[in-house]
């Protein structure tokens, strides 16, 4: 998960109130959760940091939330060195809200049954629409995202397909680990999430009046 970062701030980029920020942080994260939560149903993978955490989860045992977040540590001082320190608290912030949120949700939120197919293609387009949410206020769930950000704005090179080339090493490993139906569905809902940010994220737009 966690694809094509925000971009960095620019004097074109629209200004928001930290009200604004907000709710719009807030209601990212929640749609990501939810689609988080979809997939953990599944048994399913991702990529990203994301991914990472979960198979660390499902072989380990430990929760998705704690290993999601113990995984972004590192990256918190790279993106306050490259990307300043408003993009690196609101990470920290959107990070440590999804590893409670996906954590606490199934108390409130449970499914009785998804049929695979459509469960990737219900998270690839949850996730998606709640990281547009999240960059499109500076924020983002931390980890390879902040990478691909920085290809991107050296390069021009989409984060979404930075990321998906690494989701696809990340897969790769994952057939040694798990049967090859779970890693085949995992793929094909990240490659729907990466596209949704792919096609709908640019630095071109979000442009203040």
């Amino acid at each position: 998960m966690c694809p094509a970062p925000v971009p960095i701030p620019t004097s074109d980029s629209a200004r928001h109130t930290p009200l604004e920020d907000a709710q719009g942080l807030s209601i990212g994260i929640l749609i990501c959760a939810i689609g988080i939560n979809l997939l953990t149903y599944m048994g399913f993978l991702t990529g990203q940091t994301a991914g990472i955490a979960l198979i660390v989860s499902y072989l380990s045992g430990l929760s998705f939330g704690l290993v999601f977040f113990a995984i972004n540590l590192p990256f918190y001082w790279f993106a306050y060195k490259r990307l300043g320190l408003e993009f690196t608290l609101k990470s920290i912030g959107c990070v440590t809200a999804l590893s409670v949120l996906t954590e606490k949700l199934p108390l409130g939120f449970t499914v009785a049954h998804l049929n695979p197919a459509l469960g990737v293609v219900m998270f690839g387009v949850l996730t998606g629409l709640g990281l547009l949410a999240v960059f499109r206020h500076k924020g983002s769930l931390g980890g390879l995202g902040v990478i691909a950000l920085m290809i991107q704005d050296s390069t021009g090179f989409r984060a979404g397909y930075v990321q998906l080339i690494v989701d696809a090493l990340i897969f790769f490993c994952a057939l040694f680990l798990f049967d090859t139906r779970v890693v085949l569905y995992s793929l094909a809902g990240a490659a729907v999430l990466n596209g949704v940010i792919a096609f709908n994220h640019r630095r071109d737009r979000y442009i203040a009046d």
